[in-house]
C-alpha cells in the first residue's frame, strides 16, 4: 500500500523549492559588457568595448564608468555584463548589453551632438539597463573658472572634454543655476554694478538680460521645476529675505519676515516647497512656496552649521548640503523627513574643504567643489561609496567652482 503524501505536506514541499529556487536566481545576476571595455562594479562588473571608432572613445568609456562606484571595469570572464558601444553614423552610438552567458539584453542606438556625447547618451541608456538608475554622463555642466585669470561662466559635459565660454565678464560669480529646459543661465555677478546682481542669459542668442537689480544684495536665484517662477535673496527692503518671482524678473513676492541671513533657496522636486539655509546656524529650513512659517530641518546634531542645500530631483525625500566639521567643510546626505540620519559623504576627498554640492540626475551623485589655500576643484561624488573624482584632470581650466548641472 502507498504511503499517503498529504496536501500539506505537498504544499511545504512546494513552498521550500520555490524559496530555494527565488534564491538561486538572485545569486546568478549577470555581468555587464560595455562595447570593448569590460566592467564590474562593486555591484555590477561589467565588460566595456567600443567598436567602429577611436581608441580615444574607447578609453573614455572606460574612465567614464570608473567613475561610477556601482561598477567596475573588469575583464570578460569577470563581467556581469558586456556593454559593447559602436559607433554607426557620425554622432550615433550603438550601445548592445549581454550578460554574462552571451544572451542579448538590450540594443539601442543614440543620438549627440558629437560623437563623444552620443557615447555619453548611449552610456546613460547602458546605467538605465543595468542598475535602474538614471544616468547622468550626458549632463551639462555649467561652472566658474578662472582660465583666463578671472572668474567666468563655461559651459560643457560633466567631464569637461568639450567646454565653451558663457561669459567674458571677468567678474565674481557668487551664484550660478541652470533653467529646468537647459536653454538659460541664471546667475549672479558684479560686473554691471559694485553691488550683486541677478542676470538672465540665453544660450541659443548669447543675450544676458538684468533679471534684478535692486538696491542691496540680489542673489541666490533659482528656477521651479516647472520653469514658471524664480526663488532667489534680496536685500532692498532690509534684511535678506526669500522671494519669488515670475521668469521675467517682472514681479516678485517675499515669503520670509525675520532679521536673520537666508541665502540658497532650493526648490522641492514637486516645486511646493523651498529649502534654504538661515540664521541662527545656520541651519536648514524649509518653506511652502505659497508662503507661511518655515521649519527646520533635523540633520541629528550631525552640525551646528549647515547651508549650500540642494533637493534631490530623483529623490524627494533626499538632501545635500555643506557642514562644518571641525574646523573644516565637508558635504553631508540627509532625509528631510529625518527618516534617515543625516551623514558626511565627501571625507575621501583628498583637500581642506568640500562645499557646494549639486545633485546629478541619479540621486547617487553630486559635484562639488572642493577647496584648499588658493585652489579650487571640482569633483564627482559617489554619496554611496564616497569615491571621488577630480573632474579637470588636466588642470586647462584653473580654478572651478560653484557648479550646477543640467540633464534629461
Amino acid at each position: 500500500m502507498r504511503p499517503r503524501f498529504s496536501r500539506h505536506w505537498f504544499l511545504v514541499l512546494l513552498s521550500a523549492t520555490l524559496l530555494v529556487f527565488a534564491a538561486t536566481a538572485r545569486a546568478a545576476t549577470p555581468p555587464v559588457n560595455i562595447g570593448d571595455v569590460i566592467v564590474t562594479t562593486s555591484e555590477r562588473p561589467i565588460k566595456i568595448s567600443v567598436a567602429g571608432s577611436t581608441a580615444d572613445l574607447n578609453g573614455f568609456a572606460r574612465h567614464v564608468f570608473g567613475t561610477h562606484g556601482r561598477y567596475a571595469v573588469v575583464t570578460a570572464a569577470e563581467a556581469q555584463y558586456d556593454l559593447r558601444f559602436t559607433s554607426v553614423a557620425p554622432k550615433q552610438v550603438r550601445v548592445d548589453v549581454r550578460n554574462q552567458a552571451g544572451v542579448a539584453l538590450f540594443s539601442q542606438t543614440a543620438d549627440g551632438t558629437s560623437d563623444r556625447n552620443a557615447l555619453f547618451r548611449a552610456a546613460d541608456l547602458a546605467v538605465k539597463a543595468t542598475s535602474r538608475l538614471n544616468g547622468f554622463f550626458a549632463s551639462r555642466l555649467a561652472f566658474v573658472s578662472t582660465r583666463t585669470g578671472k572668474d567666468d561662466i563655461y559651459v560643457g559635459d560633466v567631464f569637461l572634454s568639450e567646454v565653451t565660454p558663457i561669459t567674458a565678464d571677468h567678474s565674481a560669480v557668487p551664484s550660478l543655476r541652470w533653467s529646468p529646459d537647459g536653454g538659460r543661465l541664471i546667475f549672479t555677478s558684479y560686473y554691471k554694478n559694485n553691488r550683486p546682481d541677478i542676470y538672465l542669459h540665453d544660450l541659443a542668442t548669447g543675450r544676458t538680460d538684468v533679471f534684478a537689480s535692486l538696491e542691496g544684495t540680489n542673489t541666490g536665484a533659482r528656477f521651479s521645476p516647472d520653469g514658471r517662477q524664480v526663488a532667489m535673496v534680496l536685500t532692498g527692503e532690509g534684511p535678506s529675505e526669500i522671494y519669488v518671482g515670475d521668469p521675467q524678473g517682472r514681479t516678485r513676492v517675499r515669503l520670509t519676515r525675520s532679521d536673520t541671513i537666508k541665502s540658497s533657496p532650493s526648490w522641492s522636486p514637486d516645486g511646493l516647497r523651498i529649502l534654504y539655509s538661515g540664521d541662527p546656524g545656520p541651519q536648514l529650513r524649509v518653506i511652502s512656496a505659497a508662503g507661511g512659517a518655515p521649519q527646520t530641518i533635523d540633520i541629528g546634531g550631525l552640525s551646528s552649521y549647515a547651508a549650500e542645500p540642494d533637493w534631490s530631483r530623483a529623490d524627494p525625500d533626499k538632501i545635500a548640503f555643506t557642514v562644518r566639521a571641525g574646523k573644516n567643510y565637508q558635504v553631508a546626505v540627509a532625509s528631510v523627513s529625518g527618516s534617515k540620519p543625516a551623514k558626511i559623504v565627501s571625507g575621501k576627498i583628498p583637500v581642506t574643504d568640500v562645499q557646494e554640492p549639486v545633485w546629478l540626475a541619479d540621486g547617487r551623485h553630486l559635484i562639488c567643489t572642493a577647496k584648499a589655500a588658493n585652489v579650487r576643484l571640482l569633483y564627482l561624488l559617489d554619496t554611496e561609496t564616497g569615491k571621488a573624482t577630480r573632474l579637470d584632470q588636466s588642470g586647462a581650466f584653473g580654478e572651478s567652482s560653484r557648479a550646477d548641472v543640467w540633464g534629461p
